[in-house]
């Protein structure tokens, strides 16, 4: 038994030498960041311009209890456009997935509901981000190396 435990270990320990932590960060950051910049990029026609079947889903279909929908609109829009930016960038990683996983709660409990098979991976993702950072590929790495941050 302590052979196969001891021969999974070797295994195991060889995976983790070729999937570094950068890499998964940066993989991390990559494949949320695309899932809401897509998601942006379908609410706006040109570069920002809120297309009007964007102001009717969130009246209609995305309609949330407390924000009203104009505003929720312009709220989500622009989110899912700064927040994947900063997340590619791996600047302000913590506070970009943090934000993203509130964005992610709203979409689960007040959208979506039934859609936790999809919004629980953006979830593992985001509170990956969330305690470690955007890793040594990142400008947070860069900017704390030269005490800027």
């Amino acid at each position: 038994m302590n052979a196969i435990i001891s021969g999974l270990q070797r295994i195991f320990d060889g995976i983790g030498r070729l999937t570094p932590d950068w890499l998964i960060a940066l993989l991390a950051r990559g494949s949320v960041a695309y899932t809401f910049w897509s998601s942006g990029r379908s609410k706006v026609s040109g570069f920002l311009d809120i297309s009007e079947s964007t102001f009717f889903l969130f009246e209609h279909e995305y309609a949330l209890p407390v924000i009203p929908s104009h505003i929720a609109a312009h709220m989500a829009t622009y989110a899912e456009h700064l927040f994947p930016i900063l997340l590619v960038l791996g600047l302000f990683t913590r506070f970009a997935a943090l934000s993203l996983l509130i964005m992610t709660a709203v979409i689960q409990i007040f959208v979506y509901p039934d859609a936790w098979s999809v919004h629980m991976w953006w979830a593992v993702a985001l509170l990956y981000l969330i305690k470690y950072g955007g890793g040594t590929v990142s400008v947070d790495r860069i900017l704390r190396r030269s005490g800027a941050a």
